[in-house]
């Protein structure tokens, strides 16, 4: 399996079908709290339905246009991060994420994005890393400032997520010479 170590409690796993019922329990555990922000939650409720999921990722990493890890934190998984897009023509790459609720404000998330950051920047010659978060999602646009990622503005109706509909704060840091 394709890893990066983070640091010693941190590791991303590239996605694998053998992570599905895993996925399955965590999202099961964390439906009502994922379902605030996310879309897929009510579409991805069985191991079968991870294991198409990790299956297309798969693909889409083959083809370069996405990476997407599990996070595991003390060898349990924890929450998923992704490069959701990867554009090599505009050298931008998206980064989305979820985490269990009950390992939330551990910096696990900030750590994991500062990885793929430095990742995108060295190996991937990425130049501009990208978060969108639901403008009222503060604890997700938290992680965008620790980053010192910048706001680049607000979209709104951006996605419908259950009955809402959100806008996003999107942000942007640039690589640096």
């Amino acid at each position: 399996m394709f890893a990066m170590e983070v640091d010693q409690d941190i590791k991303l796993g590239l996605v694998d079908p053998s992570f599905s019922e895993a996925y399955s329990a965590l999202a099961k555990a964390n439906y009502d709290y994922l379902k605030q922000w996310l879309a897929w939650p009510v579409f991805c409720q069985s191991a079968d339905d991870f294991k198409g999921f990790a299956q297309k990722s798969l693909h889409d990493y083959a083809d370069g246009k996405s990476l997407t890890c599990g996070i595991f934190y003390q060898e349990e998984l924890v929450g998923n991060i992704s490069f959701n897009s990867i554009d090599h023509k505009l050298k931008k790459a998206e980064i989305g994420y979820w985490l269990s609720a009950d390992y939330q404000g551990k910096g696990i998330i900030t750590r994991s994005c500062q990885h793929l950051i430095q990742y995108a920047f060295t190996e991937l010659d990425i130049q501009k890393i990208q978060i969108s978060a639901a403008k009222d999602n503060l604890a997700s646009r938290a992680v965008c400032e620790r980053l010192n990622m910048t706001l680049e503005g607000t979209i709104t109706h951006a996605e419908k997520v259950g009955d809402r509909i959100l806008d996003h704060a999107v942000y942007g840091l640039y690589k640096t010479n």
